[in-house]
C-alpha cells in the first residue's frame, strides 16, 4: 500500500507507474483505493463511477477499470458536504460530521471490494487518502491504516521533497502512528527531487535513524506527469501552461469554478502544440483575446452560477459572444448555458433555482437518478466519430435540442445555438477523439499537427513514469515488500 505524508505527494503517479512496470514483466496487476475524494471521475466497464486516478491506473495495468477498485467515492458538493458513492452508486449526500460516522460501517464494502480484486490478481496496488498523519480522523479510517490494519497489507510512505520539508514529514508521520500502524511501514520514497541527488543522501541515513524505515530511492520532478490526467482539483493550484502562450495560435479559457469536476476534459486540448489552455481562477477576468470558452462540469452547478455572477463572468462572456467567440458548456456548464436550471428536490443540497447565462434556450431540471454510461456516436457539426461517457443528474428540454451538438448511438444530445458558435452536451471525453478535435480546432482557425494521438500519448507518459521509477528506485524490493502480507520484517 503506497501511503503519502500529504495530499498531492503524488502516490496516485507512483501507483500508476508501478503498476505498469509490475504489468511490463508479465503480472496480472489490479489498482485499488478504499476512499477517495474528488469530483474527477469516469465510468469503469461494469458501468459505475470511480476516481479518475483509478481509471488511469486500470489502464495502466491494460485491463478495464472496476467499481471495486474504489469501493468509496466522495464528491465534494460544498465545503460541509459531500455525495458518497459505494461500489459505483450513489449512496446519498453527508456532512463532513455525519459521514465520520458512516464511515466505519462502509469498512465492509471496501473489504468485500478489495477481496474480490485480490482473488484474480497476481498483486494488488493499494493507495491511500491524503496522509495517515491525520490521527484526529483516526476512528472510522477506511482510507489510510484503518485499512492496511484490517486487511495486514505491508505500506511505504511517500514524501514529496519539491514542497520542502520532507525528512520532517516522514519522520513525523511515522511518529504519530501507533505500533500496530508503525509495524507495516516498511520503507519511505521521495518524490518529486530536482537536482543533483547525491545531496540527498545523507537524508537517508537520518531519516533511517530517525523514523526506522529505509529508502527505496528518489523519484525525480517528471515532465511526463504533466501529460496524465490530474486526480483532483488540488493540482489545479500548480498547473502550469504545457504550451507556449505567445505562439499558440488558438487561446482557450476554462472558467475554474470552485466545484469544478470532470477538469480532464481539457487534457486533449492543451496536448496540442498550437492551443494555449488557460484556466481563469476565481476574481480574473476572461481574457479579450480567447478564441473558445470553455464551461466545464460541476458538482454544485447552482452554487457556481451564483459564483459565476459574483465574478463578474457572466458579463465577460456577453462581450465574448458580442466579438463572435466560441462557447462549449460540458455537462454542468452546459446546463448553465441555458435559461434556467432548478433543483426542486434539493439534490446539490438546496432546493431552489437559479437563471442560467441564456445562451441557449434550454432549461434543466436536476432529478434523483444518476445517468451514467459510456457512450459513441458522431459530432453533427463535423461529422467526426466520437466516444465519452455521460455522468449527470439531470433533465434538459427547450427549443435548441432541436439541434443538437452530438449525434449517440442512444440518441440525440446537447444543443447548438442558431449562430453556430454557442454549444453544449452531456458527454465528456470528447476531445480525447483526435480527429474531432483537429476538425472543431480547424474551425477556430487552428491548423493541428496531424501526428498527435492523445491516446498514444497517454501511454507514452505512463510508460515514461514506469522507466523513471524503475531507474530511480528499488523497483525489486518494491515487488518484494508487496508481496509480504505482515509488516514484520
Amino acid at each position: 500500500m503506497v501511503q503519502g505524508t500529504g495530499s498531492d505527494v503524488g502516490k496516485s503517479l507512483i501507483v500508476t507507474g508501478l503498476a505498469r512496470a509490475f504489468t511490463r514483466r508479465g503480472l496480472k496487476i489490479l489498482p485499488f483505493k478504499p476512499q477517495n475524494m474528488s469530483n474527477n471521475a469516469g465510468v469503469a466497464a461494469d458501468g459505475g463511477e470511480i476516481g479518475r486516478a483509478q481509471m488511469l491506473q486500470a489502464r495502466a495495468c491494460g485491463l478495464p477499470a472496476s467499481v471495486h477498485m474504489n469501493p468509496v467515492l466522495l464528491k465534494p458538493q460544498s465545503d460541509r458536504t459531500s455525495q458518497i458513492i459505494v461500489q459505483g452508486r450513489v449512496l446519498g449526500s453527508s456532512s463532513a460530521r455525519d459521514y465520520r460516522r458512516l464511515a466505519g460501517t462502509l469498512m465492509a464494502s471496501v473489504m468485500k471490494s478489495f477481496r474480490h480484486l485480490e482473488a484474480t490478481a497476481d498483486l494488488v496496488l493499494v493507495e491511500g487518502a491524503g496522509s495517515p498523519a491525520e490521527i484526529n480522523l483516526r476512528d472510522g479510517d477506511i482510507a489510510n491504516m484503518g485499512f492496511a490494519v484490517e486487511a495486514e497489507v505491508p505500506v511505504v510512505l511517500v514524501g514529496d521533497i519539491d514542497r520542502g520539508g520532507v525528512i520532517a514529514s516522514i519522520v513525523g508521520t511515522m511518529a504519530l502512528l501507533d505500533d500496530d500502524e508503525r509495524r507495516l511501514v516498511r520503507a519511505c520514497c521521495i518524490n518529486r527531487f530536482r537536482g543533483d541527488v547525491s545531496l540527498f543522501d545523507p537524508a537517508i541515513d537520518i531519516i533511517r535513524r530517525h523514523a526506522g524505515i529505509d529508502c527505496l530511492g528518489v523519484i525525480p520532478h517528471l515532465a511526463a506527469a504533466r501529460r496524465l490526467p490530474a486526480e483532483d482539483a488540488v493540482a489545479l493550484n500548480h498547473r502550469r501552461p504545457r504550451n507556449d502562450r505567445s505562439a499558440a495560435a488558438i487561446h482557450v479559457a476554462c472558467l475554474r469554478f470552485d466545484r469544478i469536476a470532470n477538469f480532464d476534459d481539457l487534457d486533449p486540448l492543451m496536448s496540442e502544440p498550437d492551443v494555449d489552455v488557460r484556466m481563469i481562477e476565481p476574481g480574473e477576468p476572461l481574457p479579450g483575446n480567447c478564441d473558445l470558452v470553455v464551461l466545464p462540469g460541476s458538482k454544485s452547478t447552482l452554487a457556481d452560477l451564483v459564483s459565476l455572477r459574483a465574478n463578474g463572468w457572466d458579463i465577460d462572456l456577453a462581450a465574448h459572444v458580442r466579438r463572435n467567440g466560441w462557447i462549449i458548456g460540458l455537462c454542468g456548464g452546459y446546463q448553465m448555458l441555458g435559461r434556467e436550471v432548478a433543483d426542486p428536490s434539493g439534490i446539490e443540497g438546496r432546493q431552489g433555482s437559479e437563471p442560467g447565462l441564456g445562451l441557449l434556450d434550454i432549461t434543466t431540471t436536476l432529478a434523483g437518478t444518476k445517468q451514467l454510461a459510456e457512450v459513441r456516436g458522431r459530432d453533427i457539426m463535423t461529422g467526426e466519430r466520437i466516444a465519452g461517457y455521460e455522468m449527470h443528474m439531470g433533465v434538459t428540454t427547450g427549443p435548441d435540442l432541436e439541434r443538437p451538438m452530438v449525434e449517440l448511438e442512444t440518441g440525440p444530445d446537447g444543443a447548438v445555438s442558431s449562430s453556430g458558435r454557442i454549444m453544449g452536451c452531456y458527454m465528456h471525453g470528447l476531445f480525447r477523439s483526435d480527429d474531432f478535435r483537429r476538425s472543431f480546432l480547424e474551425r477556430l482557425g487552428s491548423r493541428p499537427a496531424n501526428g498527435i494521438a492523445f491516446e498514444d500519448e497517454v501511454d507514452q507518459a505512463i510508460d515514461a513514469v514506469a522507466d523513471a521509477i524503475e531507474s530511480s528506485t528499488d523497483i525489486d524490493r518494491w515487488l518484494a515488500i508487496a508481496r509480504t502480507r505482515t509488516g514484520n520484517p
